[in-house]
């Protein structure tokens, strides 16, 4: 049985959409969707379909709407009234499987900063041990739309929630407020990005969030 909402005919393009926005973080913002909620049944057959795709060894480049929608049992259509084009499909289907953008407590600098690093940690361990998330980061380096529109849409909000939370630390005066905010971030986020990317062999255990921020801290605060 086909999963299929219906009620609006295929788009004969395969990549993208005639009527897409531009992809986010090439010319311009995402707009909001709009129409019918999304079909949770409809979602999982779809992001299932792209992981089997996956998980054939088929590259990323290679993988289709048609393809997609094939393996899902629906019609390209109805994943274009959900997507735009595949980079925004590949991106939510990323955000699905990583572990969700904490909540900051807000109590202090020093507890935001601890909650982002072991968001961070988790989505280290999530990449080390996730053989989806291992195969497409793997590729978006060399496939330019995914990996800009993934930036645009995930990771530059995480990084404007950090820049956030240091602001109000300088507010507060729990840091200078003679130092780099950019730097600082680059700070805290460093080295727990080295033992993700340039050293995926090192521990990411529970308590280094704590031990970096406290680390790094210790060098921020105003002398007093």
């Amino acid at each position: 049985m086909s999963l299929d909402d219906g009620g609006a005919p295929e788009d004969p393009r395969d990549e993208r959409h005639p009527t897409a926005p531009p992809v986010p973080g090439v010319g311009a913002a995402p707009a909001p969707r709009r129409g019918r909620p999304r079909s949770e049944g409809v979602e999982e057959a779809v992001f299932a379909a792209a992981v089997a795709l996956l998980e054939d060894g088929i590259p990323l480049a290679d993988l289709s709407i048609e393809k997609i929608a094939r393996g899902a049992g629906v019609g390209k259509a109805t994943i274009y009234r959900r997507w735009p084009g595949k980079e925004e499909l590949f991106v939510d289907l990323l955000r699905s499987v990583e572990p969700p953008d904490p909540v900051l407590p807000g109590t202090s600098v020093r507890d935001d900063l601890v909650t982002l690093l072991e968001a961070l940690r988790r989505r280290g361990l999530a990449k080390r041990t996730s053989a989806l998330l291992h195969n497409v980061f793997s590729q978006m380096q060399s496939y330019p739309r995914l990996w800009d529109a993934y930036h645009h849409t995930v990771i530059e909000p995480r990084r404007r929630m950090g820049l956030d939370a240091l602001r109000r630390g300088v507010e507060t005066g729990e840091i200078r407020a003679d130092l780099d905010i950019e730097l600082v971030n680059d700070l805290f986020v460093g080295p727990l990005l080295v033992r993700t990317i340039i050293r995926p062999g090192a521990p990411l255990d529970p308590g280094l969030p704590e031990q970096v921020v406290d680390a790094v801290l210790a060098g921020v605060r105003p002398p007093g």
